[in-house]
Order: C-alpha cells, then sequence, then structure tokens
C-alpha cells in the first residue's frame, strides 16, 4: 500500500508538474478531470504505467499539452566589436565596445575600425604573448575583421598599435 500511495504521489506530481510547463495560463480547475482521474487510476493500479504514459503522450502529440521548448543554441551568429574613435589616444577613456564580449561557441566576431587611425585585432595568450590564432591587417576607418570561434574559452586580444587597448571574448 506504501508503494502504491508513493506511486499516485509520484505521478500526480509529474502530471501537474508536465501541465504547469504550459505556455498557457493553467491552473487545478483546468485540468480536465480524466487527466486527474488517469494519474490516480495508475497510482492505485487501475491502468498501466503503458496506458498513462499514452495518455501523456497523447495531449502533447495534440497539442492539448503544450510543453515549453528550451532555446536552441544559435549557431553562426554575428557579433560586433567596435573600435571607437579616439581609442589610439593613451590617456582616452574609449575601449572597445563592448570591452568582454561574451558570446556561444560558433559565433563569428566582427571588429569594426570606426575611428579614425590605423587598428589591428591580434590574439594573445593569458600571459600577453602574441599567439597565432587570429590576426588582423591594420584595419583603416570603416573596415572590419572576423574570426569564427568555435570552442569555449576566454580569448584575449589587442591593438599591435596601441598596445595599451586589450579586450576579450569570452566563448561560454
Amino acid at each position: 500500500m506504501k508503494n502504491l500511495n508513493l506511486k499516485l504521489v509520484f505521478f500526480s506530481i509529474s502530471v501537474l508538474i508536465l501541465i504547469s510547463l504550459s505556455t498557457s495560463s493553467v491552473n487545478a480547475e483546468n485540468v480536465p478531470a480524466w487527466i486527474k482521474n488517469n494519474a490516480l487510476w495508475y497510482g492505485q493500479g487501475h491502468i498501466t504505467e503503458t496506458e498513462f504514459l499514452n495518455s501523456i503522450k497523447f495531449l502533447i502529440e495534440n497539442d492539448i499539452l503544450v510543453l515549453e521548448k528550451n532555446e536552441p543554441i544559435k549557431r553562426n551568429q554575428l557579433e560586433q566589436i567596435i573600435i571607437p574613435n579616439g581609442n589610439y589616444v593613451v590617456s582616452g577613456g574609449n575601449v572597445y565596445l563592448p570591452l568582454n564580449l561574451e558570446i556561444r561557441p560558433m559565433t563569428t566576431v566582427q571588429w569594426i575600425n570606426n575611428d579614425i587611425v590605423l587598428h589591428t585585432v591580434q590574439s594573445q595568450d593569458e600571459f600577453g604573448e602574441i599567439i597565432g590564432l587570429f590576426n588582423s591587417a591594420p584595419l583603416k576607418s570603416g573596415e572590419t575583421f572576423e574570426f569564427k570561434f568555435t570552442e569555449e574559452g576566454v580569448y584575449n586580444y589587442f591593438c599591435s598599435l596601441h598596445p595599451w587597448r586589450v579586450g576579450l571574448v569570452t566563448v561560454r
């Protein structure tokens, strides 16, 4: 009898959770009696697990019970980093916009030089050593450089012409 009560509680809660995940607003009064009865009958052993699960499957397949779906990871996205005007000035407060871009794997980052002077985008390791992961030619005002990040990690970069300008791309 104890197992039977545990089953009843477990499956009643399962049904209520499934229903609460519905995209429409639901409360206990809106749950059809036959759904409640199926959970009760299953818990009491009057219907089989297969019959109970088939009733839930029917609800989902016929859009009676609509479950929220997790947003899929968007692939091949394009994000931008702006090199603002005045970024070449040592004492200026200008930084890359954003300074730390957070993205998902498979995102292409495009740096846009909006400054009036040349800039580069040079990859470096966490110790500030230049690495060959991504490196742009000098970018004139209005020019862009792109790199696609495929793996998670923190990627440091700087302008080799203005080495005090550093930035990060964080891929999660």
